[in-house]
């Protein structure tokens, strides 16, 4: 059962959505709407924020936390349909992400449909991923994550990595992952009864073209659900029941794990699509995080304890991570 903090704003954001469906704004200004709401999304306290621009060109973040630990990473790759979002969108709560895990985030502004279409936020993906690597952070210590476009663009990226045969992450993270642009017709009869979820999936039916733009919905590094998914590195997806995406997720979980490929999923019962922007006030975003962390802190124990046991090894200190 949500709670009331969630069932509040989801009556504010349905409101919300009801004129949008009304006046069918263009892109141009669900951006500026997105935008100005940022200006409301603070930074978590004792997270130092640092711009940057990767190679001179990609402009970027780093979110450290006090306390971080002091070689791991986290790549992070914001979502909104691949037209929408930016650093200022998703810095509360990235911030917090980043100050929950302990870790050092560096985020990216990749390009946006449809002015940049596929393969250009890939390519930024790439482009932030080899940055870190040639910055001296090994593979084994950054993990790659993403929400919703982003969490379907962390997933791609790993499909590219693999298939060049590079070093990969030591794991991914997909909140609420678009998997499958192609979204079908099932899952919008599936949410048609709810006005503002109805709107979401009809928005991100013509976001997946625009990004496409002359490719084929179905390419594997567009919708993951169809790539061939063996070799990735340990996943953690979480999805709401009540999102337009939850079935693709819970078909694209169920490929992986025939693949081989070690997947927690997290489902989460009855939340909208991106309610972990909304830490501040829902409790299950709250909750969602603190799983994020417990994972990736039982995914490195792992792997300091499988390194331990080699013979001749050395046990590398493990910082201590700072409460919240």
């Amino acid at each position: 059962m949500p709670s009331f903090q969630h069932l509040l704003l989801k009556q504010l954001l349905t409101a919300a959505a009801q004129p949008l469906a009304r006046r069918k704004p263009s892109v141009g200004a669900i951006r500026l709407a997105m935008e100005a709401g940022s200006l409301f999304q603070f930074m978590p306290w004792q997270v130092h924020l640092e711009s940057l621009k990767l190679d001179n060109r990609l402009e970027a973040e780093w979110l450290r936390p006090r306390g971080a630990h002091p070689s791991r990473v986290l790549l992070y790759l914001h979502g909104g349909g691949y037209v929408l979002g930016s650093l200022n969108t998703h810095r509360s709560l990235v911030g917090r992400l980043a100050q929950r895990a302990g870790l050092n985030v560096l985020t990216i502004n990749y390009r946006k449909a449809p002015d940049h279409p596929f393969p250009a936020a890939l390519d930024d993906a790439k482009r932030a991923y080899r940055w870190l690597v040639r910055h001296g952070h090994q593979p084994p210590d950054i993990v790659v994550a993403g929400d919703s476009a982003g969490g379907g663009l962390a997933l791609a990226l790993l499909l590219t990595l693999r298939d060049a045969g590079q070093a990969m992450p030591a794991a991914g993270v997909g909140l609420s992952p678009w998997t499958d642009l192609n979204l079908p017709i099932t899952a919008l009869r599936r949410v048609a009864r709810e006005e503002g979820l109805l709107l979401e999936a009809l928005q991100m039916r013509t976001w997946g073209p625009l990004y496409a733009h002359k490719t084929a919905l179905t390419h594997p590094l567009l919708s993951p659900a169809q790539a061939d998914l063996h070799g990735l590195p340990p996943l953690l997806i979480q999805i709401s029941t009540a999102e337009v995406l939850y079935d693709d997720v819970v078909k694209f979980v169920d490929k992986a794990r025939v693949a081989g490929v070690a997947v927690t999923l997290q489902p989460f019962e009855g939340l909208v699509h991106w309610w972990h922007l909304f830490w501040r006030i829902v409790p299950e975003a709250r909750q969602a995080l603190d799983q994020i962390a417990d994972f990736l802190e039982k995914l490195w124990a792992s792997q300091v304890g499988a390194r331990a046991a080699l013979p001749g090894s050395v046990r590398p200190p493990v910082a201590r991570r700072r409460a919240a």
